[in-house]
């Protein structure tokens, strides 16, 4: 009979046992669902984080069918005029320049917020037209990158048109700005899909997937590329069987493409559009090198000059043009910065040096690009450059430091503009801070925590004194107008 209770007391023990791995399964299920929930992923070194986004389970092949499903919602448009139409702003500086006067200083609970909207994880910037907000999220209840847009008034949502794709959560599941211009939205998604619709009813223009169509190699982190619309089409750095291409916008017919016979690959950095010596061009930083292409209409996309003296494996900021030919870019994992020079040749070509390197404990960015106001380069430093590490700091363009901001003064990887002839910096716990934009000295104006949430990494983007940022998982509108 002893024998007899100690089996069934052993079998007791594992049923409880068996119970409770099957509760802790659908513990984790659940929680994996449960894409509404803020997830905070602690940053690797690089090899570890490559080792990590190699991985087999990375991505999962399926049947993308891109701007598949729509909705309508009971949001309406703002009858303001405002624009912040791409990445970086119109003038593609990250400067604010409708003149837009902004208060000196903040109560102590900082800017009111006019209002705030719940978003899927990541770091995707948003957009501003038509009285609307275009944001590319996540939705990771419907495993989908959506377009969504927001009424500019009080956040509520007009329409959005989304499809189905599978992201693994790799520190977020959103990182690019749209682009918007003539009526139409462009948006790059994590595994390049790129989507154009009409900005103001959300039909469906057409899609590209990148991946499939043109052989990109989606970069670890999924895609950071924002997209740039010039004139009637939109310019996409592929990195693939062509470096770039442009598509019009109406159609989706890809208009001119420039060759890749070097095969370089499509980076986390932009396009940006560059003029020297009366010639316009683009300006892309490839895994590989910097190109700059064409963007004259006789012979858009060709091939004006490159270099391979700026390759690094992880590359984010875009490339910052100076005035006289001179190129500033910068990279992060100890990368630093450099300068470079473009000269027109008595040939009719060009040709490209560089100027000066510059260490990470110097000057340079982790994610976000410098911004060049006045003469002058602001920029965060990243955090492997030592005591200085997370400083804001400004430098003239020969590579002489200004000043940094001191070591009470740390800002992170969060994001950073000019506006009003003052810095706006929101760092990576959601703190907003605004300093004198002056080559003289780090002067702090204000600041207070405006978010809640964990690392705020997403651009901003500010329409007539009003500023919207986000989170790992939320959207504010702050009100930074003078009274």
């Amino acid at each position: 009979m002893e024998a007899g209770r100690g089996m069934k007391d052993r079998i007791t023990v594992f049923a409880v046992f068996l119970a409770g791995i099957l509760l802790s399964a659908l513990v984790i299920t659940w929680w994996r669902q449960n894409q509404g929930c803020t997830i905070i992923m602690k940053r690797l070194p690089l090899a570890a984080e490559l080792a990590d986004f190699s991985s087999p389970a990375t991505n999962v092949e399926d049947e993308v069918r891109i701007g598949e499903k729509f909705a309508t919602f009971a949001g309406v448009p703002s009858s303001g005029g405002g624009t912040w139409p791409c990445f970086r702003g119109a003038n593609h500086d990250n400067i604010a320049a409708d003149g837009a006067r902004l208060a000196d200083s903040w109560p102590v609970e900082g800017p009111p917020v006019l209002w705030s909207v719940e978003l899927g994880e990541g770091y995707a910037g948003p957009v501003v037209a038509n009285g609307c907000v275009y944001l590319l999220d996540y939705d990771g209840r419907e495993n989908a990158d959506a377009l969504r847009c927001f009424s500019m008034d009080d956040g509520r949502e007009i329409w959005r048109r989304w499809y189905k794709v599978h992201v693994r959560r790799n520190h977020g599941m959103s990182r690019t700005v749209p682009a918007v211009s003539g009526g139409y939205v462009v948006t790059i998604g994590p595994r390049c899909h790129v989507m154009c619709v009409d900005s103001k009813t959300g039909n469906l223009k057409w899609g590209i997937d990148l991946e499939k169509e043109w052989g990109t190699s989606v970069p670890m982190w999924y895609t950071g590329e924002c997209p740039l619309i010039e004139g009637n089409q939109a310019v996409i750095a592929v990195g693939g069987t062509a470096l770039l291409i442009g598509v019009n916008l109406e159609t989706g017919k890809v208009l001119w493409q420039t060759p890749n016979s070097k095969k370089w690959q499509m980076s986390h950095s932009s396009v940006v559009p560059m003029e020297f010596g009366g010639r316009k061009m683009y300006v892309y930083c490839a895994l590989g090198g910097i190109v700059g292409v064409s963007a004259e209409d006789s012979d858009r996309g060709a091939v004006l000059w490159e270099t391979k003296e700026w390759n690094h494996q992880v590359v984010a900021p875009a490339p910052v043009p100076v005035d006289g030919g001179r190129l500033f870019v910068t990279a992060g994992y100890g990368e630093g910065s450099a300068m470079f020079k473009v000269t027109s040749e008595e040939s009719g070509g060009y040709s490209v040096k560089q100027m000066y390197k510059l260490d990470k404990k110097v000057f340079a960015c982790e994610q976000h690009t410098p911004v060049l106001y006045k003469g002058y380069l602001y920029s965060i430093l990243p955090a492997d450059a030592g005591a200085a590490r997370k400083q804001l700091v400004c430098m003239n363009p020969d590579g002489r430091i200004m000043w940094t901001s001191g070591s009470a003064e740390r800002f992170g990887l969060g994001p950073f503009m000019v506006a009003d002839n003052k810095l706006i910096i929101l760092d990576d716990n959601g703190m907003l801070t605004m300093a004198r934009a002056s080559e003289k000295g780090y002067e702090k104006l204000a600041q207070s925590r405006v978010l809640e949430g964990k690392e705020a990494w997403a651009p901003m983007a500010l329409v007539d004194g009003l500023l919207l940022v986000r989170d790992y998982g939320r959207m504010k509108c702050l009100d930074l107008r003078a009274k």
